[in-house]
């Protein structure tokens, strides 16, 4: 798990999380992220804990606090919207137009089995920009930027203008899963103003393998950044 830290400081660490790693205990699967929190402590006393969460089959930045004062501060930046989170998606079907938002209420409903998300008028509300990247003749590969922080909302929202997510097997279901297995929902980046007085730390996540084939099929030329595009990290460590 060392391997995929992308970015470590006093406060903060980001890691790429793999798909199919639940971030917590419960349900059927007994792996999770929990079991391999405490290797990554890098000397404090504690290890780190989550900052905010990411899907079981979602890939990609996930961000955690280092000890108590650090998650409150991270906290509090994530409930005023001030964390800036960019996702890439493959998706069936073409979105209307080159970019847009997505402003519609999500309410959680529960059937006889399991439960998932909905469009519902008198759900919360729930906004999300997309633009897009590129496309094949069925295919778009779209960036997205959820305003706010509802579950599976990238997910809903894109089913919702008719492009469910690649391997989607709950909202794409009997079109979108039929094409993979795996969901093809990445956290590309996060920009995390985490220092008042420094420019935000933004960590971009490597492209999950799973992802490549269908990515390429749309244009990605596999062109990637360093994974920190801020600031050197050395010099906000403060660790000795």
């Amino acid at each position: 798990m060392m391997a995929r830290v992308l970015y470590r400081d006093a406060l903060m660490l980001v890691l790429d999380k793999p798909a199919g790693l639940a971030v917590h205990a419960g349900g059927k699967k007994s792996e999770h992220l929990g079991l391999y929190l405490d290797h990554l402590r890098f000397g404090l006393p504690q290890a780190p804990e989550l900052a905010h969460r990411l899907d079981r089959d979602t890939s990609g930045c996930l961000v955690f606090g280092r000890h108590r004062q650090a998650l409150k501060r991270l906290g509090a930046l994530f409930a005023h919207g001030r964390v800036e989170k960019t996702y890439w998606a493959v998706t069936v079907g073409e979105p209307p137009g080159e970019s847009g938002v997505i402003d519609k209420p999500l309410a959680k409903i529960k059937p006889t089995y399991g439960w998932h998300m909905k469009v519902d008028p008198h759900g919360q509300p729930s906004a999300t920009e997309w633009r897009l990247l590129g496309r094949t003749g069925r295919l778009s590969w779209l960036e997205c930027r959820p305003l706010t922080g509802r579950t599976h909302q990238i997910r809903v929202h894109l089913a919702s203008i008719g492009c469910p997510i690649v391997g989607d097997g709950v909202y794409g279901k009997g079109t979108a899963d039929l094409l993979s297995p795996h969901l093809h929902l990445h956290a590309r980046r996060i920009s995390v103003p985490l220092y008042p007085k420094k420019s935000p730390v933004i960590v971009t996540a490597p492209v999950a393998p799973h992802l490549t084939d269908l990515l390429r099929s749309c244009g990605w030329a596999d062109e990637e950044p360093s994974p920190v595009d801020a600031q050197p990290v050395l010099e906000i460590l403060g660790e000795g």
